[in-house]
């Protein structure tokens, strides 16, 4: 257990790159010191984000309409949602402008794989363009800012340290698995899904396990005891008979069908990636385009409003009162906000976003065939269409397990694992590949593994 990480990876290339002549290396415990401290550090990153979070959304969506009533006109609550998303897509586009591009997820992806580190200089424009972007509506979280706020701490304590490669990639994971322990509520599973967003075909960099769940406890632990969040399911799902063989088989199905509403999800949110190209150059115009759109499309569907955590509620407890057709059109209204979102230049993440198109999905499904139980509808669901876009099969039955505080891991590992593997050819995050292998190599310019 004292060997250095660098001699506890199986891939010589790894090392030999990895380890120039000015680079240090830490012994395992030295290693899972860091780790820990930075879980708790991330920890308190996520609770101080937390609250800013809260306070804003709290002052936009409650106090301000709240003192503005008396001066408005009766009926016009309408007014205020779209000037108000329209208005935060502008100072979404000013904080781009005048910050920077923080990257996307897709780009936290590339640099974990190479360099492996996120540069600690994208974070203030992270920071501010991801609030602006949360408290103004858009259908973003906050998990993919947080990951590469706390990512970025583990690469720069790597950096002072003058670590290998090698290393600051585990801090790097590190910190973004104190990111998602913190906000899913789930260690293990926050720690995982770190861990397997860079691939397409499963974890890879098995070396961060250990010091990634260390950070993720830690971070969790941190969190909750700030906030007083209490511990445990987030969901109060009806529930379920016992597990039997046809549900393992409802399980399956459930998976066939998260992977097809994943692809109509890729195609939609595609094709709005075109329609914004022409328009790309010009930030502050496209934002404030992309708040628009997420306010008009409120209007009509006030469900596609904000990431999704709480709404999940709505459709949990009082969903099947909509109707299979409502159900579906929401579905559609939920995928469409999340593309307008995303490609305006709002910052944030679309697990939440995914999970609610899951839950709407899946409860249309359980009206639409009674037999199917609307508790494992609703969450094989969540599971197929998030693995199917993620590609991470286990963590997100870990998560899922949690959140919805069920005994269910059996059904949600078919649906997960169903889906995965009818939409290994099908991508969202274009950088996720295997380890060591550059993108030139997987497109066939060079050899690599596949």
């Amino acid at each position: 257990m004292s060997t250095t990480l660098a001699t506890q990876t199986t891939d010589n290339s790894d090392v030999s790159s990895s380890s120039p002549s000015n680079s240090c290396e830490l012994t395992y415990g030295q290693l899972l010191f860091c780790s820990a401290a930075i879980g708790i550090a991330g920890g308190l990153v996520a609770t101080i984000y937390y609250y800013v979070l809260e306070s804003s959304m709290h002052l936009v969506w409650q106090t301000l309409p709240n003192v503005l009533a008396p001066y408005l006109p009766a009926g016009s609550s309408w007014n205020y949602l779209w000037l108000t998303t329209t208005i935060g897509g502008f100072l979404v586009g000013l904080t781009l402008y005048f910050m920077g591009l923080p990257g996307e997820v897709a780009l936290v992806v590339d640099k974990v794989h190479d360099p492996g580190k996120i540069e600690l200089r994208q974070t203030p424009a992270m920071i501010v363009a991801s609030l602006l972007s949360i408290t103004a509506g858009g259908s973003a979280g906050p998990e993919a800012p947080l990951v590469q706020i706390n990512g970025s701490l583990g690469g720069w304590l790597g950096d002072k340290l003058k670590l290998t490669t090698a290393t600051i990639r585990v801090l790097t994971f590190c910190g973004m698995s104190a990111a998602l322990g913190a906000f899913f509520g789930a260690p293990l599973g926050g720690a995982l899904f770190a861990l397997e967003i860079p691939h397409r075909r499963g974890l890879e960099y098995y070396e961060a396990i250990v010091p990634a769940v260390l950070s993720a406890i830690l971070s969790f632990s941190v969190f909750r005891l700030s906030t007083g969040l209490t511990i445990g399911g987030m969901y109060h799902f009806a529930s379920i008979p016992k597990l039997s063989l046809i549900h393992l088989l409802q399980g399956a199905s459930l998976g066939v069908v998260g992977a097809l509403v994943a692809i109509v999800f890729i195609l939609i949110f595609q094709g709005i990636g075109h329609l914004t190209e022409y328009i790309a150059h010009r930030i502050i115009l496209l934002a404030t385009l992309g708040g628009l759109s997420i306010g008009l499309i409120a209007l009509a569907f006030p469900q596609t409003l904000f990431f999704g955590e709480k709404e999940i509620d709505t459709i949990v407890e009082t969903g099947s009162t909509f109707g299979i057709v409502m159900l579906l059109m929401i579905v559609l209204a939920k995928m469409l906000a999340t593309s307008c979102t995303l490609h305006s230049g709002f910052r944030g993440g679309f697990i939440f976003p995914l999970f609610y198109i899951g839950a709407a999905m899946g409860l249309a499904i359980s009206l639409a065939v009674p037999s199917i139980h609307p508790t494992i509808g609703m969450i094989c669901m969540m599971a197929a269409v998030n693995v199917a876009v993620t590609k991470t099969p286990l963590s997100t039955t870990v998560i899922l397990s949690v959140l919805s505080d069920t005994a269910m891991v059996p059904v949600i590992v078919i649906a997960s694992f169903v889906s995965f593997v009818l939409t290994t050819q099908v991508s969202l995050i274009k950088t996720q590949r295997p380890r060591n292998t550059s993108l030139e190599a997987e497109n066939g310019v060079s050899i690599g593994t596949a």
